[in-house]
């Protein structure tokens, strides 16, 4: 029988039932920043795939939703620094504004990126909602979330679209990654 996924996880930093209010608790607060204002949601592939897709159920007013997939990291646990757009959004996003859905916010280069990118293309406005804010690791430094889930430990954390070399996604949970996974 094949190892469980389970067995490389440290320690379990949020359930099922943690992650849940939390998503719960952003959605409740951009439903109100965003009466009346033209919401489109960017969900940044493939880690925030899940946290979108749950987080856009606990939003209560009309919004979009438009997909973006980039590539900072390769199979490496750290970020290159160079940022690859795989897939851009299918639409014009003038006049929209714009709330770009992130799993975690670690250094800050993708986002960095992407925000200078998506401003040349003239939306009403910009934000970023993450689920997790990683400040330890910042290297832009004005790169900030309005919308954070929770701050972490500088820890490779994995589970809920978060991952490792394409796995761990499907974890129900979030959890530290045993390191003897990564430092192979």
């Amino acid at each position: 029988m094949a190892p469980s996924m389970n067995d490389d996880i440290e320690k379990i930093l949020f359930s099922e039932e943690q992650l849940k209010a939390v998503i719960k608790s952003l959605g409740e607060q951009i439903t109100r920043d965003y009466e009346e204002k033209n919401l489109l949601l960017v969900s940044i592939l493939k880690g925030s795939v899940i946290i979108m897709a749950d987080l856009m159920r606990e939003i209560k007013i009309p919004a979009e939703i438009d997909f973006m997939a980039v590539s900072s990291y390769g199979g490496d646990t750290k970020t290159s620094g160079t940022v690859k757009i795989i897939k851009d959004l299918d639409r014009d996003i003038a006049g929209y504004d714009l709330l770009i859905v992130e799993d975690i916010l670690d250094s800050g280069k993708t986002l960095s990126y992407l925000k200078d990118i998506l401003t040349a293309r003239n939306p009403k406005s910009i934000k970023i909602c993450t689920l997790f804010d990683k400040p330890e690791r910042r290297e832009v430094p004005n790169i900030k979330a309005d919308y954070v889930g929770a701050v972490v430990p500088d820890e490779f954390i994995v589970g809920y679209g978060l991952d490792y070399d394409q796995k761990y996604r499907n974890l129900p949970f979030v959890g530290i990654l045993k390191e003897r996974v990564y430092s192979k």
